[in-house]
């Protein structure tokens, strides 16, 4: 994980002097949070010559604007490869590299080498942006770049396929007549505008022909990522199978393995297996004594944080613990349905006063015993049965409101551009369980330690109830428009996934100097599952536990995590108690 940020200016444009430089002093010192380990900055000036007029220029030679530009690149590097720290910008010749990003196929990147200069390697020896184009094409893994090329004065600029790294955008205008790009903003400012840089292409601005910053509009090329003669592996996230299921269908009615079934699940398994080994292995241990834990995963007791718990078992050394990081928030809003004793007749209050006992907690009841609390300590429970000798640390984070609410503007201005009421639900959830300072406990009922995740490369299971109809929604499209209507919403939500989630939880997550990987979001695990016909992923006719990302409950079963295979999705915001704690409006309402 990096944090990258370039700004471009004109030297002699006075508008821009005191507050231009104020804003990239902060932009710059929230991108060093993302890269504590090292960080650098190169500095290029580019004068250009353009014609006053077309007329003129043809009679008088020497009638041209001459405009020099200011261009500053500066980069932060958090370490998880090679043997010691690389400063950025990376340099070669004349050409720079900003790279915030993790190459895991494609091409070959030594566990003692570092992948930025690995890239930049390939990127030297192209002479046209189709070659830069075409290199990204065959490379996978979640990366964001700025790439200057200096024999062609042209800058390259883009996010991964679908948009696992940050990278926003300032578009100069009349007020603010500069160009910036950078992996987070520094909050709420009257000095730029941010917004996410659009995945669907690779971006080219050539410098030598700007008369002006602000033409920046007319000499910017998209450059598509696919051309119809040249389909490259990784340009772009594969497209859902449109094709319908068969008339004759049997609902599927429990978790147990249909014969026309099982070979996918196998395949899955096999896709998931090498998705998770890619994304925990070869990690350089920084700091924390010997045997601390160098993998965390975002750990629910879900179904799609247990499958990955017990892949990240598999291949990660078995006297190297693994953290489990459970977030839960004081919700007054929630408490005080509790205490008016909504909950007194419910079933789940026996099961909450159980486990309260068993955890020794002094706690009130339900304070911090959240429906993902509950659900984690039984799957921690799942996963010590069927991975014998792994040292489980199940971190009870634990968020006082007031502490959630004083941590609030710092959080919104991570989201920026996010800006809603779901935004932030999500964004507290994801703040506080990445940054991991909680408690553990040795057994269940032992007085809890204090304990502090320092774990750099952090687990996360999204992806999975969007490539595999995990939502509401998609049974709700079942209702009222057929398969048809499913297979639509399911390639909606990978058209959105960039702007709509990633962005904002790579900037959440990196402000603590840790790396989120997404082990479904492999683009090689979401082509095959986005090539499966939609019956062989789910089965919204079913019951929820059952049809709802059916394939998934299939590959649980398969091994051993019986409990986790039939858990019902809750989304994070609920399941921690981050939603609406201090009663705001629902869903994608704007904060005020």
């Amino acid at each position: 994980m990096c944090g990258i940020f370039l700004s471009i200016h004109a030297d002699n444009d006075p508008r821009s002097d005191s507050r231009f430089l104020s804003i990239c002093r902060a932009l710059k010192r929230n991108n060093a949070e993302r890269g504590p380990d090292a960080q650098g900055n190169h500095r290029i000036h580019i004068t250009t010559s353009t014609p006053i007029s077309q007329e003129i220029s043809q009679q008088v030679a020497h009638n041209y604007d001459r405009v020099r530009f200011e261009v500053d690149f500066y980069a932060s590097e958090l370490r998880l490869r090679g043997d010691s720290p690389i400063f950025q910008p990376h340099v070669q010749g004349g050409n720079i590299l900003c790279w915030n990003g993790e190459i895991f196929d494609g091409l070959e990147v030594p566990p003692h080498e570092n992948d930025g200069v690995k890239v930049l390697d390939s990127l030297h020896n192209f002479k046209t942006g189709s070659q830069v184009r075409d290199f990204f094409g065959t490379v996978e893994g979640p990366y964001a770049f700025v790439f200057y090329q200096e024999e062609s004065e042209c800058l390259f600029f883009a996010r991964d396929p679908l948009g696992r790294r940050s990278l926003l955008i300032h578009r100069p205008t009349p007020d603010q007549p500069y160009l910036l790009l950078s992996s987070v903003s520094a909050g709420l400012n009257a000095g730029y505008n941010f917004d996410d840089v659009s995945t669907d292409s690779i971006y080219c601005l050539s410098l030598r022909s700007l008369a002006s910053i602000q033409d920046y509009d007319t000499r910017l090329q998209r450059l598509p990522r696919s051309t119809p003669d040249r389909l490259l592996l990784y340009a772009r996230p594969a497209k859902i199978n449109e094709s319908l299921p068969p008339d004759e269908l049997a609902v599927i009615e429990s978790a147990s393995i249909p014969s026309y079934l099982s070979q996918v699940v196998d395949d899955l398994i096999d896709q998931l297996d090498r998705s998770v080994l890619l994304r925990v292995r070869n990690i350089p241990r920084i700091s924390g004594p010997s045997r601390s834990a160098s993998v965390a995963i975002l750990f629910s007791g879900g179904i799609d944080s247990t499958v990955l718990a017990f892949f990240a078992h598999k291949h990660i050394p078995l006297d190297e613990p693994i953290d489990l990081l459970n977030v839960a928030f004081e919700n007054p809003r929630k408490l005080g349905i509790t205490t008016q004793g909504s909950l007194s007749n419910s079933p789940k209050r026996a099961k909450k006063e159980k486990i309260s006992q068993l955890n020794g907690s002094n706690e009130p009841m339900g304070t911090y015993l959240v429906p993902d609390r509950v659900t984690g300590l039984d799957e921690l429970e799942e996963l010590r049965r069927i991975c014998p000798g792994r040292v489980w640390k199940f971190v009870e984070i634990n968020v006082p409101y007031q502490e959630s609410q004083s941590a609030r503007e710092r959080i919104e201005s991570l989201m920026i551009p996010g800006r809603t009421v779901m935004d932030l639900s999500l964004a507290l959830a994801l703040y506080f369980a990445s940054r991991g300072q909680g408690q553990i406990r040795t057994s269940l009922g032992s007085e809890p330690e204090v304990y502090t995740s320092v774990a750099r490369v952090v687990i996360s299971g999204l992806g999975s109830d969007e490539l595999l109809g995990g939502y509401g929604r998609h049974r709700s499209a079942f209702y009222t428009g057929g398969w048809e209507a499913v297979i639509k919403e399911l390639q909606l939500e990978m058209d959105r996934i960039p702007t709509r989630n990633l962005g904002r939880d790579d900037r959440i997550i990196s402000s603590h100097g840790k790396e989120t990987r997404h082990p479904f979001l492999s683009l090689d695990v979401v082509r095959f599952l986005a090539s499966l016909p939609i019956h062989l992923k789910m089965d919204p006719r079913a019951d929820l536990g059952v049809g709802d990302k059916m394939l998934l409950r299939l590959l649980a079963q398969r091994v051993g995590l019986v409990e986790a295979s039939s858990r019902k999705k809750r989304a994070m915001q609920f399941g921690s108690h981050s939603a609406r704690m201090g009663g705001e409006k629902r869903g994608d309402v704007d904060l005020v």
